[in-house]
């Protein structure tokens, strides 16, 4: 996994989750990949990806309000996991790829043994820069990522973890979607090294 970029590298006073370093110190979800620690079979947790051809250019058209919508969906449900350290009843699996679900899997047990939680939320502002038409759908989507009321806290003092002052706050940030039988599906997330 990359390493989260900063403008100087100065450790954080506390742990802090691998991943959830990444969101809160460069404010970006890096590329997503890997499994959950959920008891339910690959089938149950995501669909398969469709192989149908789409029909026409308006497809794609009508399809840029799903995609910010399962964009969207799919950073609620990280942040309400990140909120509890614990990704049970959160929709995480709707509109997130159970490959992309290890990386948040594996945050949300370093916080819980961390005694550390998330309170406030990120700022996103999703763009789509592009549709595509073949066999398996894809879209990627733009966004400028503010973590300035995202806090990561002492779940028991409510007190926040001392993070470096050098992290970036509002960063860009590029997802890969593609469409599975009819849901848009989370499969990429990279943060960029660039403020916004």
């Amino acid at each position: 996994m990359k390493r989260a970029p900063s403008r100087k590298a100065k450790p954080a006073a506390a742990p802090v989750p691998r991943h959830l370093a990444v969101l809160l110190l460069t404010g970006s979800l890096l590329t997503l990949t890997g499994c959950s620690d959920s008891s339910e079979s690959p089938s149950q947790l995501s669909p398969t990806p469709t192989t149908a051809l789409p029909s026409a250019r308006s497809t794609v058209d009508t399809d840029d309000a799903a995609v910010i919508a399962a964009y969207k969906s799919s950073w609620d449900a990280q942040t309400l996991a990140y909120s509890k350290a614990s990704s049970a009843g959160t929709n995480l699996k709707k509109n997130t790829t159970f490959k992309a679900l290890a990386d948040i899997e594996k945050d949300l047990a370093v916080m819980r043994k961390a005694g550390q939680v998330t309170t406030g939320r990120p700022a996103i502002n999703p763009k789509i820069v592009k549709v595509t038409d073949a066999k398996i759908r894809r879209a990627t989507v733009t966004d400028c990522i503010d973590t300035t009321h995202w806090i990561l806290t002492y779940k028991s003092s409510k007190k926040p973890v001392p993070l470096p002052t050098t992290r970036l706050i509002k960063y860009v940030s590029t997802a890969t979607l593609e469409k599975w039988g009819t849901t848009w599906m989370v499969t990429k997330l990279t943060a960029q090294e660039q403020s916004c």
